[in-house]
This record gives structure tokens, sequence and C-alpha cells, in this order.
């Protein structure tokens, strides 16, 4: 299994992406308000984690649920 982990130590927030179940729909990107996401080489990155809200918007919306949020439960 292939899951990368971005985490801000100073929002106290780490979003775990598993490449594996990722498809590069684009819909955490496209939700996320604080354009905390981008699609690179079809998959998810949390390139922008330091602008994370915590809305949990991003694992509402992934269709294949490869997004984890600590602030999500």
């Amino acid at each position: 299994m292939v899951t990368r982990s971005y985490g801000s130590k100073s929002l106290g927030v780490t979003i775990e992406i598993d490449h594996d179940k990722c498809e590069g729909a684009g819909d955490c990107a496209e939700i996320c308000p604080a354009g905390v996401y981008e699609i690179v080489d079809e998959k998810s990155t949390a390139t922008d984690v330091e602008n994370c809200q915590g809305c949990c918007l991003c694992v509402d919306s992934c269709p294949v649920g490869a997004i984890k949020h600590s602030a999500c439960g």
C-alpha cells in the first residue's frame, strides 16, 4: 500500500492519501476552499497543507475514500 502523509505541526493537522485507491478524479482539489490539493502524476497531493481549514470537504468528496484527515475523525 502506498500512502502519502502530509502534516502541519503548526496546525496540528495530518492528511493521508492512499495512492493505491486514488484515481486522480480531482474532486478534492476542486472542492477545497483553501487550495490544499492538486493532482500530480494523476494522484492527489496535499501540496499546501499549511492552508488547511479542517473543513473535511476533501474527505467527503473523494469518490473512492482515499483521503484520511486528522480533523475528520
